[in-house]
């Protein structure tokens, strides 16, 4: 068993497993922007010790996703409208860059993975399902398609979508048809096997998503973070 001051090193690396499971549970809205994080609440639930948690915390905070405020302890970090904007307009590019790479290296097997993921979320907003869930399966549909590129961009776009962890999701009933119809677009252009119509639906498609934010006061970024610095 790896020491846990040891460099990270997947899977024995606790630290990297908190770190992990800290990002899924952002990105799912599990931890609201703003809301006090308790090492050992978190620790129990990820079934290791404080000590990870702590160092998981120490990586996140450099990362710019989760802050430290004296007498208050770490808490999620909402950023301004915008430097929300900001955010958005590089996820665009990059996640437009790395659905033409994913496109370009496509696998059968690859193919049947997002197509069912894509179906979940189809299936899961058809049935009614909850904001919350229909953005966790927006986020599992994105990262399957971007894992067909390669794990460097992966993990460059999991760094962006972690900088910016929304209290408020904009899958809602009122929006969430339009960004689905972004989705069938682009899964049309997968299909096909055109990467350079894919990659440009997919920016547009973040960048949607920027201007809903920016237009909807209902889900518009509250935060007072303005810089990008790490």
């Amino acid at each position: 068993m790896a020491s846990e001051t040891e460099p990270l090193r997947p899977p024995q690396s606790r630290t990297a497993y908190v770190v992990e499971r800290l990002k899924e549970d952002l990105a799912n809205g599990l931890i609201q922007p703003g809301e006090t994080i308790k090492q050992t609440v978190l620790a129990k639930r990820y079934g290791v010790s404080p000590t990870p948690v702590r160092e998981a915390l120490r990586m996140l905070e450099s990362d710019g996703a989760i802050t430290y405020l004296p007498h208050r302890g770490a808490s999620v970090r909402e950023m301004a409208p915008d430097a929300a904007v900001d955010l958005y307009r590089m996820r665009a590019s990059a996640e437009g860059t790395a659905t033409e790479m994913a496109v370009e290296r496509m696998t059968p097997s690859g193919l049947a993975l997002i197509e069912e993921q894509h179906v979940a979320l189809n299936k899961a907003r058809e049935k009614g399902a909850s904001s919350a869930k229909l953005s966790q399966l927006n986020r599992s549909l994105h990262f399957t398609i971007y894992a067909q590129s390669s794990p460097l961009v992966v993990e460059y776009l999991e760094l962006l979508w972690t900088r910016f962890t929304p209290s408020t999701t904009i899958w809602t009933g009122e929006h969430s048809g339009d960004l689905n119809d972004d989705h069938e677009a682009i899964m049309d252009a997968i299909r096909k096997g055109d990467a350079k119509r894919a990659g440009a639906l997919m920016s547009e498609h973040i960048l949607r998503a920027s201007r809903i934010r920016a237009q909807d006061p209902s889900v518009r970024a509250e935060g007072t973070h303005t810089d990008m610095e790490t």
